[in-house]
């Protein structure tokens, strides 16, 4: 063999290994990611988060105990809502002078009845209820949606606030 030939196949070879050296193995690569989005679809379920309008100015408070999962209702200037359906408006319930609103009895009243843990057979709830109403919503529309809470058999009425700034250190 020639010296040009032997050469031509050393440079070869040399091209050959640099090619191999600059490949990447996307298997791990594969595995990272499959187990980052199974993480994440885990913890997202996790998380309650209430639904918050953007025309809605929530109250601030230092409470920190996080919201349940139950029946929601939102107290807009404009309107009474519950679980995103329009019950009434507020101006209606503003103007009613009963304690209980007869539109939103009814709509809560379609909730169903359960039994109270550890109490007599006679005892019925309808469980844990939240109200977002807009911090510019006079107090008795919100005493009048509460006592038709509590007329319809809610065990538990929570009123959801933003946390104040510094609240932490309290």
């Amino acid at each position: 063999m020639n010296a040009g030939a032997r050469r031509a196949r050393k440079i070869v070879r040399e091209l050959r290994r640099e090619a191999r050296e600059g490949e990447l193995n996307v298997v791990s690569l594969i595995d990272i990611f499959a187990i980052l989005v199974f993480y994440l679809l885990v913890n997202a379920l996790v998380v309650e988060i209430l639904p918050s309008p953007k025309a809605l100015q929530l109250p601030e408070s230092i409470a920190k105990e996080d919201p349940k999962q139950t029946v929601l209702i939102l107290i807009t200037p404009e309107d009474i809502i519950v679980d995103t359906k329009r019950v009434m408006s507020t101006a209606d319930a503003a103007a009613s002078t009963t304690t209980v609103l007869p539109d939103l009895k009814y709509k809560l009243n379609e909730e169903t009845l359960m039994q109270v843990d550890g109490a007599g057979a006679g005892q019925l709830t309808r469980g844990d209820v939240n109200i977002m109403a807009d911090k510019s919503i006079p107090f008795h529309v919100l005493k009048k949606v509460m006592a038709t809470c509590s007329d319809t058999r809610f065990a538990k009425i929570s009123l959801a606030v933003i946390e104040k700034e510094g609240a932490e250190a309290l």
